[in-house]
């Protein structure tokens, strides 16, 4: 004890010690504000980081959604209105042409009819594609079993939602159609010979002709629209049955887009898809 706490008196020294012990309890709650005090910055710091890191995720995600081909309805209160998973939809290249349809999931094969049915007779096929509609007169004199071929087909509906799977753009200009199963390797389930081969084997602009095989014998459901002057050297040939009256805008404009790289088929789609939809045929009166 120091010489000045031995004189102290003894109440004195008591209220001293109750004041130090206040002292002290004081100094003990302003040090737990602090502490608490630090403790709430640090949640709000971290929240703050919890919240963000939640933002950047949420973007991420909406991101890939609209990367992966999704739509939205527009304005403030957009929803995706398809999953990430969901095939894109291609935007078409050509102005008129919607989207094109599947292709068709039956097997369809037909019978050859008599030429018969078309000798001696002109039609006008109106052909309906995803991208407009064609116009075509056929010639029943030239090309008669060809052409009965064709209204066969078309009266059954052989072609409904069948693809143009092949365009060409180098060399030779045609725009290829007439195979529902859109590989190129599609028929009927017949096949006939070569009619009305041009002697030159020069194809104009706007003429329809048959699709084959080197087998001459090989004709069926496969034809082609020539959409630029076309030389097509063959012992046979091909066979002409008729040609485009109006349209031919819309083939042009198909040909202009450009053709897709080869597929696993070796065919070389159009670059903005056209599928024939429905085909009607008449008999064009004198």
């Amino acid at each position: 004890m120091s010489p000045n706490d031995r004189d102290r008196p003894a109440g004195e020294s008591r209220h001293q010690t109750r004041q130090a012990v206040r002292a002290l309890r004081a100094l003990e709650v302003r040090r737990n504000k602090q502490v608490l005090a630090v403790i709430a910055a640090m949640v709000v710091v971290i929240g703050g980081f919890v919240g963000l890191s939640l933002a950047l995720n949420k973007d991420t995600k909406a991101v890939t959604i609209s990367q992966a081909g999704a739509t939205a309805t527009a304005g403030p209160s957009a929803q995706v209105s398809a999953p990430a998973t969901a095939a894109a939809v291609p935007k078409p290249l050509v102005a008129g042409c919607s989207v094109a349809p599947k292709l068709p999931a039956d097997q369809r094969t037909g019978t050859l009819p008599d030429k018969a049915t078309a000798a001696g007779k002109t039609f006008v096929a109106t052909v309906t594609t995803n991208c407009g509609v064609l116009t075509m007169e056929l010639d029943g004199t030239k090309a008669p079993q060809t052409v009965a071929s064709f209204l066969g087909l078309a009266k059954s509906g052989y072609w409904a939602d069948s693809p143009c799977h092949r365009l060409t753009t180098a060399g030779i200009f045609v725009l290829q159609c007439g195979d529902p199963t859109g590989t190129g390797s599609g028929s009927p389930g017949y096949g006939f010979g070569v009619e009305n081969p041009p002697a030159d084997f020069i194809f104009a602009p706007g003429t329809l002709a048959m699709a084959r095989t080197p087998d001459p014998n090989t004709n069926g459901g496969q034809f082609f629209v020539v959409y630029k002057g076309t030389r097509l050297p063959d012992a046979v040939g091909y066979s002409i049955f008729g040609k485009v009256t109006s349209g031919m805008d819309i083939v042009d404009k198909i040909a202009a887009a450009g053709a897709a790289p080869a597929d696993a088929t070796q065919n070389t789609a159009p670059r903005q898809p056209i599928s024939i939809l429905t085909v009607n045929v008449a008999e064009k009166k004198a």
